[in-house]
């Protein structure tokens, strides 16, 4: 192929394809590679879509795209090994447009998203595999691929490959990632005929739910479980740091045994069929672990930046950001004829000054600190189940001694001024 393009993207996930699409609509000649037989082959995890995101690219992207269920109730729980402690928010106003929310599978949904970008003329290639960028005299000039003759050229290469980029590796934009900056995530899609899962979640027909899990889903390792509903599907996940799997000698999916089988999940997804099983890295370095995005050429989007806010379970929102602003910059690179890092640099500027970069540094030091002080995991979610349990059993002990006896718990061979310390450093990272 020895055409020259205006720009290569590789990598047709939420950034990659967001970068292309706006690129292509400006009328840049655009070529996206993608390594999969089709996009979102390589990634059929369930997840959530934030719906201004996407329409800051397609306007009315709902009336047409592979969505599930609009979410109009997020919860959270605090699980223990016999209970749970619950909370959250129902809106029924997420059901109408322009929506927030909604949960999709990432199989269905790329495709489709890859498929809008080619008809706004941008030209897609599957089941190739980029090995490096090519270089001349310090800057990026395209890429090579595992393709006969397979060297392709560019003004400029967009590296949206995903977590651990190695291709940005390759251009020492990073070094190896550490096992505590990546999350491991197993999921289970599970089939269930819509009404039991109307009936279980509390839901209306085209209404959807999720629950975020904290706790006892990851048997005290930081990280998160998720139960999210489809439309006929419940997508049942975990997701914990490498570090803290390698530390305690865990399969991921033993964990993800262990929720299924959890008393308090067990009810929701019971009688349901087992359709898929997948794995998939997720980065959770976060704004320290953020590598260089911008350089002679090139620019770097989405997960293979870092740009996932765990705390919050955001992800592809920030990808597409990031491949909206990439694809903006790249357009006034074009017209400027200059590709230099200088200039390319708008796009870096551009995305710390957005809540891509606002939240990244806003919990830059959340998920160390939970980490390193395990104690939030496994002593004071167990204790908030245990104060709940004693508070709402009536058994003739007044409220006020159970309220003694509550405040003890939590500070318990830590003192009071111990448990203060533990409120002020999440409170710190938290702010």
């Amino acid at each position: 192929m020895s055409e020259k393009f205006d720009a290569i993207v590789v990598g047709a996930g939420p950034a990659g394809t967001s970068a292309a699409y706006v690129m292509a609509k400006a009328g840049l000649n655009v070529l996206l590679i993608e390594r999969g037989e089709y996009p979102g082959s390589k990634n059929v995890m369930g997840g959530v879509l934030y719906s201004h995101q996407m329409r800051e690219i397609i306007p009315e992207f709902y009336k047409e795209a592979p969505l599930e269920r609009p979410i109009v109730e997020q919860r959270m729980w605090a699980l223990s090994e016999k209970s749970v402690v619950s909370g959250g928010y129902k809106g029924l106003e997420w059901a109408e447009e322009p929506y927030n929310n909604f949960t999709v599978l990432r199989a269905k949904f790329d495709q489709w998203y890859a498929n809008k970008a080619v008809e706004q003329g941008a030209l897609l290639i599957n089941e190739t595999v980029v090995t490096e960028c090519i270089v001349e005299n310090g800057k990026v000039v395209g890429v090579r691929t595992d393709r006969p003759d397979g060297d392709i050229y560019a003004d400029v290469v967009v590296l949206a490959d995903g977590v651990n980029s190695l291709l940005a590796k390759s251009l020492g934009f990073h070094k190896e990632l550490q096992s505590n900056q990546v999350a491991l995530a197993v999921m289970e899609v599970i089939n269930l005929p819509a009404e039991k899962i109307e009936d279980r979640f509390n839901l209306e027909p085209n209404q959807g739910a999720t629950i975020e899990i904290f706790g006892d889903s990851t048997k005290g390792i930081l990280g998160t479980g998720f139960i999210y509903t489809n439309k006929d599907s419940i997508n049942i996940g975990v997701g914990t740091l490498l570090s803290g799997m390698i530390k305690n000698k865990l399969r991921p999916y033993d964990l993800l045994d262990y929720l299924k089988n959890h008393p308090m999940v067990r009810p929701l997804i019971k009688g349901g069929e087992p359709a898929e099983y997948a794995a998939h890295l997720i980065p959770e370095g976060g704004y320290h672990a953020m590598p260089k995005l911008v350089g002679n050429g090139v620019v770097v989007c989405g997960d293979a930046g870092q740009m996932v806010n765990g705390i919050n379970r955001e992800g592809s929102n920030m990808a597409m950001t990031s491949g909206k602003i990439a694809a903006e910059t790249i357009i006034l690179a074009k017209q400027a004829n200059d590709f230099s890092e200088n200039m390319l640099d708008t796009y870096r500027s551009r995305l710390m000054e957005s809540f891509v970069g606002k939240d990244l540094k806003k919990y830059k030091d959340a998920t160390h600190t939970i980490d390193k002080y395990p104690v939030y995991l496994n002593e004071y979610i167990p204790a908030v189940n245990k104060a709940a349990n004693e508070y709402f059993t009536v058994d003739g002990v007044s409220k006020a001694e159970k309220q003694k006896k509550i405040m003890k718990s939590f500070t318990e061979g830590k003192g009071m001024l111990g448990a203060i310390q533990d409120i002020y450093r999440v409170w710190k990272v938290m702010k």
